[in-house]
């Protein structure tokens, strides 16, 4: 079982975005994850990471939910 952290910021109102990824991964994969923790943070932050390792940034990446969630199951 893994563990999914989303961190967004929350002065950029990426609220929204990091619920979007939440419901699209607990959708696929929520019988094979121990949790998918919302965690707030700033300076334009939006990324995912899966045991620790960042698997998607909205710095280097374009926001695909469905990219997302490919890089998802590679790693799990």
């Amino acid at each position: 079982m893994s563990t999914i952290e989303i961190e967004y910021c929350v002065p950029c109102g990426f609220l929204e975005r990091a619920e979007d990824i939440q419901h699209a991964l607990l959708e696929q994969f929520g019988d094979r994850l121990d949790r998918v923790a919302l965690v707030t943070g700033d300076h334009g932050v939006l990324t995912v990471a899966v045991d620790g390792e960042i698997v998607w940034d909205k710095a280097e990446d374009d926001y695909d939910v469905d990219e997302i969630t490919r890089r998802v199951r590679d790693v799990i």
